[in-house]
């Protein structure tokens, strides 16, 4: 298998098929919640986060070809999603779940333009709207922060 297939597909998590998406933001989370507690306040978290969206486009330009348009084998956009919305997150598990529900919200319903992202060609409309679905859910956890509702 090719390397771009096996990010694109975060090592074969898209292969699950229906699901495979939120299996993938859920790989990130356990991830996510396995990292020193100081990744979530650290430029590493947005240093990765941009690499994630960047290899993102890459692959699925790459596997566009081979698996057709915003082909469900493609998670590696749930995993940036995520990642955004988890930006500067305390690592707790009810953040986690907080974060995993919203983000999947704005990835499934698609409200606020995330669907006319999905126009935008190959690779680039894969990823835009998850990276604005993650951007949404973002701005919830931030909320939900200052607004001291914790869990």
């Amino acid at each position: 298998m090719k390397l771009n297939k096996i990010i694109a597909s975060v090592g074969g998590i898209g292969y699950v098929g229906k699901g495979g998406g939120t299996v993938a933001a859920f790989a990130f989370c356990i991830i996510w919640l396995l990292l020193p507690a100081s990744y979530s306040h650290s430029t590493w978290q947005v240093v990765i986060t941009f690499f994630i969206v960047a290899m993102g486009v890459w692959c699925s330009n790459a596997v566009d070809v081979v698996w057709g348009k915003d082909s469900s084998k493609v998670v590696i956009d749930e995993v940036a999603g995520m990642a955004i919305t988890l930006l500067f997150v305390p690592q707790q598990v009810g953040f986690m779940v907080a974060g995993l529900v919203a983000f999947r919200f704005f990835d499934i319903v698609k409200p606020l333009g995330i669907k006319q992202l999905e126009k935008w060609p190959k690779g680039w409309g894969v990823m835009a709207d998850d990276v604005l679905a993650g951007l949404y859910a973002l701005i919830v956890m931030q909320l939900l922060l200052q607004l001291k509702l914790f869990f």
